[in-house]
């Protein structure tokens, strides 16, 4: 076995031991609450109930863009 074949080898292994800790990190029960809020968050903004700002559509010569 020559070196570089030794050196991929080595770097697979380090991979896949960083994938597999990034894996238990991310589902560990610790984070939940994190990623719950963090999926929640568009749906914590103030809703648009008032439509589009029709002064500033006027000020605009009547474009919407």
């Amino acid at each position: 076995m020559d070196t570089s074949t030794l050196l991929h080898s080595i770097m697979t292994v380090i991979a896949f031991v960083t994938f597999v800790g990034i894996v238990f990190w991310a589902w560990s029960r610790n984070r939940k609450s994190e990623f719950d809020a963090a999926a929640n968050a568009p749906f914590a903004l103030p809703d648009d109930a008032e439509g589009p700002d029709t002064n500033a559509i006027a000020a605009r010569g009547g474009r919407l863009s």
